[in-house]
């Protein structure tokens, strides 16, 4: 069965012209499970069609999902072999979001691989897909499609990008395709028990103790249709946790009964970091985050902000309530 009759003929194009390339395959700043992943299943692709690949990210990877790498080439931006390559971006709405100093390295993207709403296509072969559930998914029906070799790691990698972004198969985008895929996955040695026990069973100390200061300051909003949550300045030291710990926290706050958006907010040093979570599309995230400087789907989106908390939450909430009353007038 053909996933993605639609990018079969480009692929092939494109994996010609990389033929005796360089390649550097660059994900998103922050990256989560779909982010490596993709990068992951790409590099290893390519190099099992003979072609020099390597994975190249602004930051490293999280702790739990370092399983997923193996002994795929992945580097840091400033420890990597950046000369002569050409770039494959994955999992990335637009150009920037990789930071800066990568779009400076590769200011023309050979390719983009992706399923975000946001993005218009920044490469000079795109390959996205709004309707999937996961970037991994893409690549899993595109090297399906054209029946390239997929190895376990390889396996691994896609099935873990397509659970994460799926919510474990939870979230309105997983598909019947989506099922396909991940038993093809499986059948090319994927183990869905690994995927499990590296993701949520290894939780840090610091983690349940910032996931202890969240839920103590969840505040609902908007007649308690939005549950908004914040993070202060210094937390992280203060509990002994770090970044990669804010995964999945937004979730509780749109897991109550009665909340439609939840909301993490982390104050830093002149910047603000949110994370919208909606339990229903029509809402939009992707625009409401755009309003702010962000992006992502219309479920999830995430933003990075210069300003104070004083004066980014009312705006927030502002937003948030007309965004609420946009949703509710296209019902009727």
């Amino acid at each position: 069965m053909s996933h993605y009759t639609k990018f079969a003929g480009r692929f092939a194009v494109l994996l010609h012209e990389l033929e005796g390339q360089r390649v550097a395959v660059i994900g998103h700043q922050r990256p989560d499970g779909d982010c490596i992943g993709s990068q992951v299943a790409l590099c290893r692709v390519l190099l099992a069609c003979g072609i020099d690949a390597v994975c190249i990210n602004n930051d490293p990877v999280p702790r739990r999902i370092r399983f997923l790498v193996g002994d795929t080439p992945f580097f840091l931006r400033d420890e990597a072999p950046h000369a002569g390559r050409v770039a494959l971006y994955a999992d990335c709405a637009d150009h920037g979001r990789a930071g800066e100093k990568l779009r400076a390295l590769y200011p023309e993207p050979w390719g983009c691989f992706d399923h975000h709403l946001s993005n218009v296509g920044f490469a000079r072969y795109n390959f996205v897909d709004t309707s999937s559930s996961a970037t991994a998914e893409v690549l899993a029906g595109i090297f399906f499609d054209a029946d390239l070799p997929v190895d376990p790691t390889t396996a691994q990698a896609l099935y873990t990008g397509i659970m994460t972004d799926t919510g474990q198969f939870r979230f309105p985008s997983t598909s019947s395709r989506v099922f396909r895929l991940s038993a093809d996955l499986m059948e090319c040695g994927a183990l869905p028990a690994l995927s499990g026990q590296e993701l949520y069973e290894r939780e840090s100390f610091g983690k349940l103790k910032l996931l202890e200061h969240y839920i103590g300051s969840l505040k609902l909003e908007c007649g308690g249709r939005v549950c908004i949550g914040i993070l202060p300045n210094g937390i992280f030291e203060q509990v002994g946790a770090t970044v990669e710990d804010t995964e999945g926290l937004v979730d509780y706050a749109r897991s109550i009964e009665g909340v439609e958006i939840g909301v993490l907010i982390e104050e830093r040093q002149d910047v603000i970091k949110a994370s919208l979570r909606a339990k229903d599309a029509s809402f939009r995230m992707d625009t409401l985050a755009a309003q702010f400087n962000g992006g992502g789907h219309a479920n999830a989106a995430g933003l990075n902000y210069k300003d104070t908390l004083t004066a980014f939450y009312p705006k927030l909430i502002a937003a948030l309530t007309k965004r609420l009353a946009e949703a509710d007038a296209a019902k009727k």
